[in-house]
């Protein structure tokens, strides 16, 4: 332990009497351990650090299964598996809801309804209580939970349990104020109790999620089985809805968090790795480069005693320090990236649990990749120093000794470098393609001049089918009478964003299957203009018009997908589609209706901009009025100019009704790619960094050469030499290396690629584009770096260099 103690005082010594080198490695350092601290605390804070919930493990999401997929449950499933399981303490359903708030101006404001339960699932209050079990009965649910920040946006009353607050028109009793933190980062800001009116009561609708607690001792499988008993039971009871249904017992740890968002963590922390390695082999150089200085040092302790292992020893020692001081940067610099991170991650992405801070887990990552560090850039130059032969290097001065195997060494680093950083910039490059290619996919669609938002009919009025359709024509006639607006249509969906709707069907005159088996494709009620204001193309058929009415024949336009999937080798037009009727305000599915098929349109992006599309059917909003709709404006100038005079056109109706999610067809588009974009960026980011510790450590170690070889190249320009065969002798070597490192990095590109391949759009795991491209790139950063050097060698004055010791 001694000798430990006074390796590390006698590193310290040698860090301050060379700043300037100290400095450098250090920095060095710190931006790969900055990197890799601030990505694994993301990857902590989503992927690996338990949920911030009592006894985590014992919570799960309870899901209907139907054709190997899970889907929402029925209000009738819910309450029979709440009595019947035998493995949960108890089980919550609930869904989400929006309510008109009035403050300033009208706001909607988006919050859950829940079941009251006994057993806590959740987050801890600040103020107030939970809700009673009775809350949960009809006549007594008008209570109401608010976030923190919802809490501090309506005045921050710390008075405010017990008071009424107006919601949709209705007072609220206020019961409780969650704790700030966890909750706040969720996209709902307030809870009111779920309670279910007599039609809801029903196994057709399936429209709640339900949240389970596990009780003691109770596995997963143990409640998947005991669930498997309950389904079972519950399809013999009510055979035309739950045959073939069952139930999905998941764990409630990141199952709402997509396995292509946890893919792309975890390549980013392989990307950020790669920078960390870049930086131990830039470091290793620079140490490597300085020990030359040191050569007379180590073979005087040699001759006077000291053995290899003690030489070894203290250098990996002073790398042990000086990666710890590139530790003690590192923590610094991760904690701003982390707030940068925190900032810049679009909004609802990752799970609201995640916790994104320099927590002790964290720390204790980033003193292990330190002390990871230390070692790889140390061994490499320890075990140099430990070969020197100290007869040789005496006899030498000190100056050469030892410089085949030092300088091979050097040469494998930067090779290496080079390999890894073209690892890391193809992955970039892929990426970028990857969004170069979404940006200018074809959406079918046109999105200039359009403005779009959310308008649900009033709670306080009846939700009748010919009151909603009153309701919506008074609205889009008093926005198409303003003057700059073209045309103005409703729809329950929106392209990009889906359909909001999905309906299982048969194709009317086939045989008849069991309810469970049928297939079920996004069901969307549009107005008449809705394929013309967004420019769909009809590719057979006709659109809607004003004839297709309450009074009118039901027809339904079908999408290119539909047909493909399910009326092969028929005229689509010849077609009816039987679906059940959609009740406006009831959670309950009426009797089958027939639709007749009169048009199909162009396959439009309606799961995303990644999704070539499913199959949709489209039917007229008057002949099935739903109250909750979107509007979208075709305007003749800049959409977003519109706004306040839409705004006053609509409460010129109804003075309460917010306009809710105002943003044009652009900024949908442009939000639908921002999580690709900041993906592409931190690629991008750090094979930047990457790229200039590559040539940071290509241009020391050809610096370096050039200083050995000072005597060698006086010697040739004395003979002879041109400044150019001295520039192409530099020049050839350092561009070898590059080279090498280059044919090595393609390898791993490769691989890198097939490991991104799910995650890319348009983009084999192979792409020669992308691949050249940064190939170039970093070849051209090489030239650069070795152009320096070689430059400097080939003006050397042979004169002085004659004379260079």
């Amino acid at each position: 332990m001694k000798t430990v103690f006074q390796n590390a005082r006698y590193s310290f010594r040698l860090l301050l009497k060379n700043p300037g080198f100290s400095a450098v490695a250090a920095i060095t350092l710190a931006l790969g351990i900055g990197a890799n601290t601030a990505i694994f605390s993301v990857i902590y804070a989503v992927l690996l650090a338990p949920m911030p919930y009592p006894n985590p493990d014992q919570l799960v999401m309870v899901w209907s299964k139907v054709q190997a997929g899970t889907n929402s449950v029925s209000a009738g499933d819910f309450l029979d598996w709440r009595k019947q399981n035998t493995a949960f303490q108890d089980l919550i359903a609930w869904t989400d809801v929006s309510f008109n708030f009035t403050t300033d101006q009208p706001e909607q404001i988006v919050g859950r309804a829940v079941t009251p339960t006994a057993v806590r699932m959740g987050n801890d209050l600040w103020l107030g209580r939970e809700f009673l079990p009775e809350e949960g009965e009809v006549g007594k649910d008008h209570e109401v939970i608010l976030t923190h920040r919802l809490w501090e946006h309506l005045g921050a009353d710390p008075a405010i349990i017990g008071k009424q607050i107006r919601m949709s028109g209705e007072p609220y009793t206020v019961v409780g104020v969650s704790a700030a933190g966890q909750a706040d980062r969720l996209e709902s800001q307030f809870t009111v109790p779920l309670s279910f009116k007599p039609e809801q009561l029903n196994h057709d609708f399936h429209w709640l999620l339900v949240l389970g607690r596990l009780k003691p001792g109770v596995s997963i499988a143990r409640a998947q089985a005991d669930m498997d008993v309950v389904t079972g039971r519950i399809a013999q009871d009510h055979p035309q809805s739950n045959k073939g249904w069952g139930a999905s017992v998941e764990a409630l740890h990141n199952d709402f968090f997509p396995k292509d968002s946890q893919n792309i963590l975890w390549l980013l922390m392989g990307a950020v790795s790669l920078v960390l390695l870049i930086a131990c082999a830039n470091v290793a150089n620079l140490v490597l480069a300085k020990g030359t200085t040191r050569l007379k040092e180590v073979a005087v302790r040699t001759s006077l005693g000291a053995t290899r292992w003690h030489i070894f020893s203290q250098f990996l020692t002073e790398s042990l320090v000086l990666a710890g001081i590139g530790g003690a940067l590192g923590i610094g610099l991760g904690g701003i990236l982390i707030r940068v991170l925190v900032a810049k991650l679009p909004p609802n992405r990752l799970p609201s649990e995640a916790d994104i801070t320099l927590n002790l887990p964290v720390l204790l990552f980033t003193l292990a990749a330190t002390t990871i560090a230390g070692v790889l850039f140390g061994c490499a130059p320890a075990w140099s120093a430990s070969r020197v032969d100290p007869n040789e290097t005496l006899k030498e001065g000190g100056r050469t000794g030892g410089g085949v195997v030092r300088h091979r060494l050097l040469r494998v680093l930067v090779v290496g470098e080079f390999g890894l950083a073209l690892t890391l910039l193809a992955g970039a490059g892929l990426a970028m393609h990857s969004f170069w290619n979404l940006a200018r996919v074809d959406l079918g669609i046109r999105v200039d001049h359009l403005l779009t938002f959310s308008l649900p009919a009033p709670k306080e009025e009846p939700t009748q089918a010919a009151h909603l359709a009153s309701f919506y024509r008074q609205i889009l006639e008093k926005i198409e009478s303003l003057p700059g607006v073209l045309r103005a249509e409703a729809a329950t969906g929106m392209p990009l964003e889906g359909t909001s709707l999905g309906m299982p069907f048969t194709i009317a005159g086939r045989a008849a299957i069991d309810p469970s088996a049928r297939p079920g494709a996004g069901f969307q009620m549009v107005t008449s203009g809705y394929f013309e204001t967004f420019g769909i193309q009809m590719v057979k058929g006709r659109r809607f018009t004003e004839q297709d009415s309450e009074t009118g024949a039901r027809v339904a336009i079908v999408n290119e997908t539909f047909v493909k999937r399910f009326l092969s080798g028929v005229d689509p037009l010849t077609q009816r589609i039987v679906v059940e009727q959609l009740i406006p305000g009831v959670t309950k599915l009426g009797p089958p209706q027939e639709w007749q098929i009169v048009g199909v349109s162009r396959n439009i992006r309606n799961g995303g901009i990644r999704s070539d599309g499913f199959p949709e059917i489209d039917v007229p909003f008057w002949q099935s009025p739903w109250p909750f709709a979107g509007l979208a404006v075709r305007t003749t100038g800049n959409p977003a100019d519109m706004t306040k005079t839409i705004a006053a056109a609509v409460h010129s109706v109804d003075a309460n009704i917010p306009l809710a999610d105002i943003r044009t067809m652009d900024q949908i588009v442009d939000q639908s790619l921002v999580g690709d974009r900041f993906t592409a960026f931190l690629y991008s980011s750090f094979a930047t960094v990457a790229l200039l510790l590559a040539a940071i450590g290509i241009y020391g170690v050809m610096a370096f050469t050039v200083s050995l070889r000072t005597h060698e190249i006086g010697l040739r320009i004395a003979l002879g030499a041109s400044q150019q065969h001295v520039l192409r002798l530099i020049l050839k070597e350092g561009l070898f290396l590059a080279t090498v490192g280059l044919a090595i990095g393609l390898a791993g590109a490769g691989l890198f690629g097939r490991v991104m391949r799910g995650l890319l759009y348009g983009v084999g795991a192979f792409d020669m584009v992308a691949f050249s491209a940064v190939a170039v790139v970093l070849f051209v950063a090489a030239l650069i770096a070795c152009y320096v050097p070689a430059n400097r060698a080939a003006k050397v004055d042979p004169m002085v260099a004659l004379r260079y010791e």
